[in-house]
Formats: C-alpha cells, sequence, structure tokens
C-alpha cells in the first residue's frame, strides 16, 4: 500500500467520523441536550439535526416520557411504635430538560431517597392499624413533597403507589386472631339476629293461628245460634199450625167429640205413668165430667213437669 492510499483511506474514515458526529436524529419524545466546548448551547427535539464537528457534543439524553422508579423496601416505625416493612412505586416524566441535566447529578436517586425519607416521616405519624387505612393518604403526601423538592431538578412527580406493608409475624398473628375474633362476633350477631326473628315469626303466626281460631269459633257459635233460633222458629210454626189445624178440625161435625176422646185417651196414659209410681193422687169419683178430668190431667202435667225439673 503506497502513501497516497493510506492517506485516501485515513480521510475516508475522518469524513464518516465527521458525518456521524455532525449529523443527530432525535427520536419523537426526546430531547438531546448540546453542549459547545464544554458550555450549553441548544436543545434538540425530534427530528435531524447538523453539529459543528468537533465543536459541539450530545452531553445528556431524557425521554420526555413517563417512567416509574422502584423505591426498594424500608423499615419503618409507626407512631405506636411498630416496625413495618414498606415499598412502593414512584412515577415521574422529564419537564425541563436543562434542569435535569445541570440541576441535579444523577435525579433517579435522588427522587428514590427522597421518597424514602419522606414515607418514614409520614408513617410515623400514623398508627398501625390506620396505616393500612390511609394508603391514599400517605401516596397524595408523598407526591406533594417529593414534586415540590424535585421542581428545582426538572421533574414532575406524577403519582406514588405504596406496594406492600409487611408488619412482623407477631403483629400479623394478633392481625389474624383479631379478624377472626371480629367474623366470628359477626356471626354471632347474625345467627341472633336470625333467631330472633325466627321467634318473632313464629310469635307472629301463633297470634294470627289464635285470631283465626277465634274468628272462627265465634262464626261457629253465631252460626249455631242461628240454627237454634231457626230450629225455635220452626217448632213454634210447626205448634202454630197444629193448633191451627186442631182449632178447625173441633169446627167441624165430630171434631169436639174426637178432641174428647184425644184428651181422655191421652189422660188414661198419662194415669198409667203415675201411677206406676208411689205418688199419691186424689181421683175423682164421676170420671166421666171432662171438666174434673180436664183438671185432673192439668195437674197431672203440672205434677210430671215439676218431676221433670
Amino acid at each position: 500500500m503506497d502513501a497516497i492510499t493510506f492517506v485516501l483511506i485515513i480521510l475516508a474514515i475522518v469524513i464518516i467520523i465527521t458525518i456521524f458526529r455532525t449529523a443527530r436524529i432525535v427520536p419523537n419524545q426526546w430531547v438531546f441536550i448540546i453542549e459547545r466546548l464544554g458550555k450549553y448551547s441548544r436543545t434538540l427535539e425530534a427530528g435531524f439535526h447538523i453539529l459543528f464537528p468537533f465543536i459541539d457534543k450530545v452531553a445528556y439524553k431524557h425521554s420526555l416520557k413517563e417512567f416509574a422508579i422502584d423505591v426498594p423496601p424500608q423499615t419503618c416505625i409507626t407512631k405506636d411504635n411498630i416496625t413495618v416493612e414498606i415499598d412502593g412505586v414512584l412515577y415521574m416524566r422529564v419537564v425541563d430538560p436543562i434542569k435535569a441535566s445541570y440541576g441535579i447529578r444523577d435525579y433517579r436517586f435522588a427522587i428514590t431517597q427522597l421518597s424514602q425519607t419522606t414515607m418514614r416521616s409520614e408513617i410515623g405519624k400514623l398508627d398501625l392499624d390506620v396505616t393500612f387505612e390511609s394508603r391514599e393518604n400517605i401516596n397524595a403526601s408523598i407526591v406533594s413533597a417529593v414534586d415540590e423538592a424535585s421542581d428545582p431538578w426538572g421533574i414532575k412527580v406524577t403519582r406514588y403507589e405504596i406496594k406492600n406493608i409487611e408488619p412482623p409475624q407477631t403483629i400479623r398473628d394478633a392481625m389474624e386472631k383479631q379478624m377472626r375474633a371480629e367474623r366470628e362476633k359477626r356471626e354471632a350477631i347474625a345467627l341472633s339476629e336470625g333467631d330472633r326473628q325466627a321467634k318473632i315469626n313464629r310469635a307472629e303466626g301463633d297470634k294470627q293461628e289464635a285470631v283465626k281460631k277465634s274468628e272462627g269459633e265465634r262464626v261457629k257459635r253465631e252460626n249455631e245460634a242461628k240454627g237454634k233460633a231457626y230450629a225455635i222458629l220452626e217448632v213454634a210454626r210447626a205448634t202454630a199450625e197444629g193448633i191451627r189445624q186442631i182449632s178447625m178440625a173441633i169446627k167441624e161435625p165430630g171434631g169436639k167429640e174426637a178432641v174428647s176422646m184425644q184428651i181422655a185417651q191421652d189422660w188414661i196414659q198419662s194415669f198409667e205413668s203415675l201411677a206406676k209410681t208411689t205418688n199419691s193422687m186424689i181421683v175423682p169419683t164421676n170420671v166421666a165430667d171432662m171438666a174434673s178430668v180436664t183438671g185432673i190431667l192439668a195437674k197431672a202435667f203440672d205434677f210430671a213437669k215439676e218431676k221433670k225439673l
């Protein structure tokens, strides 16, 4: 290889390097910080750009997208002196590339440390039981504190999320016993409420049954009374009809003789019945006298009625 060829090769390499260092393509949602002779020159946004070779250089590259930083687990002490281990995730994005380049050396490390210290401070203000219920408040407090501190660094903190809160094993065992006792308490209350409602339902059923029975008895008695009244009325009607028929029969020829015969027959039957007992009776001598017979019959019937009573 002669000297001319070697020089051409060297020149080609220099040209390629120069072009490579001169032309820059910035992707979308990225910015490049350009320094000229060690001093900030300008900010390149998305697109194609030409730099001065060996004078300008890309000092920093920043993505404008939101990104997440994993905050390592750390030990915190609650207000009631319980040690817990907490980790989380911090979301942020670069809003000022110049401040992010020259405001702090490593903003990721700084924001992570600031998140941990703020977390310890917030947890120290709360009891353990309240800590589990106040995740949103704790997240909001950390975001507010870290965002305010990172403003000079050109970083916007959007949100913080607690991933895990791990108390000691003894505390977890105590919490499990407490939750088990609470569940048993709710179960006992539910059973007692069910038993109380069942008793109320049974009592209501017994009450309705008694009411229905009393209503039935009342209707039954009313029906029986109506039946008896109807029977008495029918007997009275039959008696009245019988008397009416007897009266009509007496008025017919031979009616009086037939009635007299029937009365005499009834008298004889009644006398036979009374004679079977030890009762003493006065019998008139003139049996043919119907007036005497009628009087005797009346007395006999009255006597028989008294005996029945």
